[in-house]
């Protein structure tokens, strides 16, 4: 083994995606380095761990078919840098920024550390302003805010693909034409990548959108780096340029599995099944790099997709991502096998920063005390089914019945919305249409002055229906 200040001849020691070597004075802890065996293949890596004489290395590609001696491992002198530029919207990327769509080659005009840097409290704005996804039970009941991180819990099988895809082509903040998505994708199968290829190209808006693609196929640490990736780009275009943009990433879950295998990899101490002690802290580094800086006209929205293995919202992943985001979305798997389209689950669902992004000039007035109302009532609705699967439905009275009615409408017409879009005013529509099935006196949460402008009996289950 020879050294030198920035080239190391041999390492110590190979294990799963780590090489371990002697340290050299001018070694940085999380300096990129390129890593070359006896058949001059380039690898990539950044440093981890630093003593006084020994240094870590995880090894993106992995180790497999080098050996001790050949090896070299060169030092870059920086972090990992994404080369960042608007050209890259509408484009297809690998998991480390690289075009994979067979178009020209991107020219930057600047080199951001993935990592990025935290916002700092003093100048972080409070987010507000409302951004319209298009899905009824997302728009009306959890609102969406520019700057917002808000995850999407979902279950194995169920349509979250499809829920990201449908949010990442049709969000938009009202008033603002420079609105961005960039899509994170770790760890998917080829299937999934290219329905995500299809369904942008297909929606007409693939030029404001940028896709990360980290396949199942592809080294599970790559997976680390995409969404650091993904979220370099995002700043720029936001903080730099001023956009409007939203990062989807999907699925968070991959990301923590590469992560325990990496902390297997280092011999570190196990926390919850068996994932890292630190997996709070990285999950951390990832979200609160959404919002937004006071006097800076962009704003930059974090959307994770997180499927909870065994439906379990209490695994460590779902359980870490509910502490640092603010609220969260949950699909229901027994929506689903009805046939509803988003099958979200209303009522375990929550938006901390709702009211924040609602209320008028930015809305409706009455938009806080309708979503109040539906929940209610739908809340109501779910406890009298569970009343009669005990004493029948003989013994409900006939308010009782058509509150029945209203739930099963507002899960089939409301959240059920199937292929369509609609706007926040087509959401209000289907709202106020539910809402006249009832009593007026029954709609306890609204106002009279609103009652008297919008509400209207509705006599035929069809009446008012939109989208």
């Amino acid at each position: 083994m020879t050294l030198s200040a920035r080239r190391v001849h041999g390492v110590e020691r190979l294990v799963g995606p780590l090489a371990v070597f002697h340290a050299v004075p001018s070694i940085r802890l999380g300096e990129e380095v390129v890593v070359r065996g006896a058949d001059e293949t380039l690898r990539h890596g950044q440093v981890l761990e630093l003593d006084a004489e020994l240094a870590v290395v995880q090894v993106y590609e992995g180790t497999a078919g080098l050996d001790l001696e050949s090896t070299v491992v060169e030092l870059t002198g920086g972090p990992f840098r994404l080369g960042v530029s608007v050209d890259m919207l509408g484009r297809v990327l690998d998991g480390r920024g690289r075009p994979i769509d067979g178009g020209a080659p991107i020219v930057p005009i600047a080199r951001a550390d993935v990592n990025g840097r935290a916002i700092n409290p003093a100048v972080r704005a409070n987010p507000d302003d409302f951004i319209e996804t298009g899905i009824s039970a997302i728009d009306l009941l959890d609102s969406l805010v520019r700057g917002q991180k808000l995850p999407i819990f979902t279950g194995a099988g169920l349509p979250a693909d499809e829920l990201a895809a449908r949010i990442a082509t049709g969000a938009r903040v009202l008033g603002e034409e420079r609105f961005v998505t960039v899509f994170a994708a770790m760890g998917v199968t080829r299937r999934v990548a290219d329905y995500f290829r299809d369904a942008f190209a297909s929606s007409g808006s693939l030029d404001r959108v940028v896709l990360f693609l980290n396949l199942a196929d592809d080294p599970a640490l790559e997976r680390l780096l995409t969404p650091r990736c993904a979220l370099t780009l995002a700043e720029h275009l936001a903080f730099e340029l001023g956009m409007q943009v939203l990062v989807v990433m999907t699925d968070v879950t991959n990301y923590g599995e590469a992560l325990r295998e990496l902390a297997t990899a280092r011999e570190e101490v196990p926390g919850r099944r068996g994932y890292p002690g630190y997996l709070y802290t990285d999950l951390a580094t990832l979200f609160e790099r959404a919002g937004r800086i006071a006097g800076n006209p962009g704003s930059l929205t974090v959307l994770p997709i997180v499927t909870m293995p065994d439906d379990d919202i209490t695994h460590p992943i779902p359980d870490l991502t509910g502490y640092i985001t603010e609220g969260q979305i949950v699909l229901s798997r027994e929506l689903h096998a009805r046939g509803v389209f988003p099958p979200i689950d209303a009522l375990p669902c929550l938006s901390r920063l709702m009211n924040a992004g609602i209320g008028e000039g930015r809305t409706r007035p009455e938009h806080r005390a309708v979503a109040d109302q539906l929940y209610a009532l739908y809340a109501r609705g779910r406890e009298l089914r569970r009343l009669v699967t005990v004493i029948g439905d003989a013994g409900l009275s006939s308010l009782d019945q058509r509150v029945l009615g209203f739930t099963t409408e507002f899960e089939t017409r409301f959240v059920g919305q199937g292929g369509a879009t609609r706007t926040l005013d087509q959401t209000f529509e289907v709202a106020w249409s539910l809402l006249g099935r009832l009593p007026r006196e029954e709609l306890l949460r609204i106002s009279s002055a609103v009652l008297d402008e919008q509400w209207r009996p509705s006599e035929r289950p069809d009446e008012g229906a939109s989208g």
